[in-house]
This record gives structure tokens, sequence and C-alpha cells, in this order.
């Protein structure tokens, strides 16, 4: 059996600057299946990483004569992508099992097999160990309806399978497939954090997230529950990566990284191997656990943590409300202010758009941004995700109206409010930006900063002139 991993050539989103991140979740479901089924001939092909186009791609496809292919799952913007890949591969090899995952194929798999004939199996939610038995079920000749997870089509009728139970432990799992990257390792960069010869990774470290914002897909997608890998699991990846890869910035993709003992306990394995000086990591937090953890900041600083990432989302406590957030804005600006302290990169996110806002309320969190004066800011529409608590909501109002999940991207807006129209909430979120980063004492200060990542990041930014983009893009 032999089944290709593939990363399709898309486009990033242009905020991040130059940014080519690894395929982490297509690098899991490869070191899961090749440790669970002997014989299988894996292959991971990162179009990215090695330069292709679709042409090559096509190339490359032939040339492996795969079995299964199975693309990365992606985001909602890049759905066509996967199902361009999906067909691409039918027409090199029309027998070949194709096979789509990932939180937006989860959430649309009845919608998803109606609409793309290229797409034969959909995995949802946790794909190890469906993938892997979807594997052995195409080897062995078995049925997939006893396969668990899965949705395909029967005849005429789509079918779904009964649910595969989440993995409980995760350290349970291997350590992610970097081997099958390994030739291209040097590509994987965050030119405007770390500096484009630095090698960039990804380590997850849990899954999950005990809170239910209604904008989010992850906590729906990962089964409703928080689950971690240990202190040691996590610091072994960490020391891997570095020691086999030489890669010394990693981002810890937890969508809540949860401070409290495990954080501390993690930052002792770091500091007891050596760690600290050689690499530097990023983690996503919420801002109450930032401000309720104030005394865990110094040594999380000392084992190498350089930048964190918080949701702030909103000035306004009705709407943080909505959102079930279950944050205060006083929260957020202890937590800016703790990490400023500590020499810890602050980066916000902010998103407009909520059915209440206005030209008024957007003004409003501006004013707040820049009160607040994190080290960076990205502010982003309210994008109704499938999956999410807001799309449902949305799509049962009808106040969708740009179905083109390409523009999910929390650039395009995709719903108007009850005062702005789509174009006008576009122009809002243009003054946001102008109104953070227009500021010339907000330039001039990010520019000498003594903090060595919010100074390359501003001087990165000056010379690329990222935000000028946003004007072609609606």
């Amino acid at each position: 059996m032999r089944v290709l991993f593939i990363e399709p050539p898309k486009r990033f989103w242009f905020l991040m600057g130059e940014y080519l991140p690894p395929p982490l979740g297509i690098l899991q479901l490869a070191a899961y299946l090749e440790r669970e089924v002997n014989g299988v001939e894996i292959e991971v092909v990162d179009c990215q990483a090695e330069s292709m186009d679709w042409v090559d791609l096509e190339n490359r496809i032939r040339h492996f004569d795969p079995d299964i292919v199975a693309p990365s799952g992606l985001a909602t913007c890049n759905a066509y992508v996967v199902a361009r890949t999906l067909a691409l591969a039918k027409h090199v090899k029309p027998n070949t099992v194709t096979v789509a995952g990932g939180q937006h194929f989860t959430s649309m798999a009845q919608e998803s097999l109606e609409q793309y004939p290229e797409i034969d199996v959909v995995v949802r939610g946790e794909g190890e160990q469906s993938f892997t038995n979807l594997v052995l079920a195409l080897a062995r000749g078995t049925h997939l309806l006893d396969v668990e997870g899965i949705s395909f089509r029967r005849e005429e009728e789509v079918v779904h399978t009964a649910a595969q139970p989440v993995i409980s432990d995760l350290d349970t799992l291997p350590f992610p497939g970097y081997h099958y990257v390994r030739h291209v390792m040097n590509q994987y960069h965050f030119s405007m954090m770390a500096g484009r010869n630095t090698v960039y990774s990804i380590i997850e470290g849990s899954r999950g997230c005990s809170h239910r914002c209604t904008f989010c897909t992850q906590w729906r997608h990962w089964g409703g529950t928080y689950r971690s890998k240990s202190p040691a699991r996590i610091a072994d990846e960490m020391e891997r990566l570095f020691r086999e890869y030489n890669s010394r910035f990693i981002w810890l993709a937890d969508d809540n990284f949860m401070l409290g003992e495990g954080a501390s306990r993690l930052c002792d394995e770091i500091l007891q191997r050596g760690l600290a000086d050689e690499i530097k990591w990023f983690a996503q937090a919420r801002c109450d656990d930032v401000a309720d953890n104030r005394e865990l900041l110094p040594k999380m600083r000392r084992a190498g943590l350089r930048w964190m990432l918080l949701g702030a989302e909103s000035h306004n406590g009705a709407i943080l409300q909505s959102f079930n957030k279950r944050i205060e804005p006083r929260q957020t600006r202890s937590a800016v202010r703790l990490l400023k302290e500590n020499d810890i990169f602050s980066q916000l996110t902010f998103i407009i758009g909520n059915r209440e806002d206005s030209a008024e309320s957007m003004k409003s969190l501006r004013q707040f941004a820049d009160s607040v004066d994190p080290d960076l800011a990205i502010f982003m529409v309210l994008t109704p995700f499938p999956g999410t608590d807001i799309y449902k909501t949305a799509k049962e109002n009808g106040w969708i109206e740009d179905p083109n999940w390409a523009n999910y991207d929390m650039i395009h807006p995709i719903m108007a409010t009850e005062k702005l129209s789509r174009a006008e909430l576009y122009e809002e979120l243009n003054k946001c930006y102008r109104g953070f980063y227009g500021s010339w004492r907000r330039r001039l200060t990010g520019i000498i900063s003594s903090n060595q990542l919010k100074r390359r990041t501003y001087r990165y930014m000056a010379n690329r002139a990222l935000l000028n983009q946003l004007r072609s893009l609606f």
C-alpha cells in the first residue's frame, strides 16, 4: 500500500510576512501510520518547501503512483485547494482513494461528499486512528463501515460511521514525522520573527480547549476535550527538533497553552536540559491566565519563551460575553503589561464585525488597542467558520453574504453587521491597521526597541510595507 501525503500549493496569510511552516498535521499522520502498519510505503510532499507548482505536483503523483492520497487539511479558505489536489490525483490515477480531513471537512463532510466527486472519504475529527484503520481496511479489502470516524459515499448515499474516540494519552503518539521532510527542513522559516535562516518548527503540546468560544473551531473538532502531553514529552520534542534538525525557533501550537503547574514543569525540563540558551519558543494563551499567573512569567522567560499571542478579541464586555470568551478588558491590559515587564513580546488579536458593531464601536476598539499598546496587534473580521456556533447562527438567520470558501480568511468580510455593509466593514479593518501602525511613535519605538523580537518585527514590516497589501484584497 502506497500512501502519499501532500501539502499542496497555496497562499499563506500575507500578514505573517515571509512565512513557511512545516505541515505538522500530515507529518503526525504519517508517523502514526508508519508505526502501526507494516510494509506501508509513505511519502510526504511539501509543495511550498520544494517550490513545486501544480504541474510539478502532477508529475510527483505520477512518479509515486499512490494507492491513497491525503492532502493537508488546511483551513476553510483552502478547501478548494484540497479539492483541486484530489481532482489532480484522480486525473493521474482514477482508482486512487482520495481522503480529505481537518476541521473544515469534518464539519462539512456531508456537503463536501455531495459537492466534490473527487473526494472518496472524509476522515472526521482526530485523524490518526481513523486514517490508519482506513488504510488497513483498504489493504485488506474489508468494509469501510467498520472504520470509525469516516464518511464516504455508498452508491447514492453519504454514510457517516460512528465517531472515533479520541486518544486519551497524547504521550502515546509517535514523534511527528519530521524525517519525511528532513531534506527541506532549512526551508521552514518565519522571517519577521526569527530571520530567514533560522529553522522554524511546530510542536503540538495539547489538543482541544476547556473553553467554548462561539467563533472557534478548535474545541469542537477535538471532541470537546482538553488533553495535554506531559512536560517531559514536550521537552523531548523540543530537544529532538534542536539536536536533529537544528531548529531554534519553535511554535508551541496549542490553541490554548495552559499556564500553571504544567507550564512550570515544562520550563524546568527546558532549563535542566540546557535548551534555554539554544531555542526560542512562543505560545498562545488567554489574557486571564497570564494575569493570574504573573509569578510564572520570569521563569518562562528564562526558559526561552520570547513571544506570547493572546486573544483580546474586544474592548466591550457585552461582545466578549456574546463570544463566550469569559475574560474582561482589564485582564487584557494587565496581561500585556506583565509580558512587557518580563521582556516577552506581546501580540493581541482583535475581532471586528460582531452583529452590533458600528463605526462608533470600531473607533472605541481602536482607542482601546492603542491604549493597551501590545507589541503587535492583529485585527480580524469575524468569520463564520463551519463547525462554530457563529456559523450555525449566521446560517439560520441568513446573514452569510459570501459563500466563497476562499474568502474565509478573517480578512474578507463574509457578513455585514446591523449598521455596516461588508465594504464598510472592510474599510473599518483598514482603519484599525492604519490607526495602530500609522503612529510614528509606535514605529520609532518598535524599530529601536530593546526587545529583539519587537525590533526585528518593526524593521521587517517597515521594509516590506506589509499592510499596504490590504488595500488590494477587497
